[in-house]
């Protein structure tokens, strides 16, 4: 684990919530519904916030941001430029469509990279039987997809 820093309180800078023994920098930002808990440490211009919580001996840090519905815990470290955030799901037509990790999307069972399903979705699409209505609708979505996951 990361040694902590020493100007450590137990209450956001923000909204958010801070419990137990956790412990927030005086640099780190929690706001929102965002809850620290357990023994968890926030510090070195990390940000957490929205519906995001960190527990257990989980350490956020560095210019890392934890947001959405996202949950670090256990002895999980996210540092530097990381984002760690809810994925976007989104029930199409046949398949569901998630960003599985950074400049991935998972359709159904098959994860490839933005620009893999960009080139190759309309002949996956006819492969796995779909029609051209769905083959367009998937495409719209990945489009999206790219345009979020940025």
């Amino acid at each position: 684990m990361k040694k902590a820093p020493i100007g450590w309180h137990n209450h956001s800078n923000g909204n958010g919530l801070v419990q137990d023994t956790a412990r927030v920098d005086l640099t780190a930002f929690v706001d929102d519904d965002a809850r620290v808990f357990g023994n968890a440490q926030v510090f070195g211009n990390a940000q957490v916030f929205g519906a995001a919580q960190v527990s257990g001996n989980a350490q956020v840090f560095g210019n890392a941001w934890v947001f959405g519905n996202a949950q670090v815990s256990g002895n999980a470290q996210v540092s530097g430029n990381a984002w760690v955030s809810s994925p976007l799901y989104i029930q199409g037509s046949r398949h569901p469509l998630t960003n599985s990790r950074k400049g991935h999307i998972q359709i159904g069972c098959y994860e490839r990279t933005f620009a893999d399903w960009k080139k190759h979705y309309k002949a996956i699409g006819r492969a796995e039987g779909y029609t051209p209505a769905e083959i367009k609708e998937y495409g719209q979505l990945i489009d999206l997809f790219i345009t979020i996951g940025k």
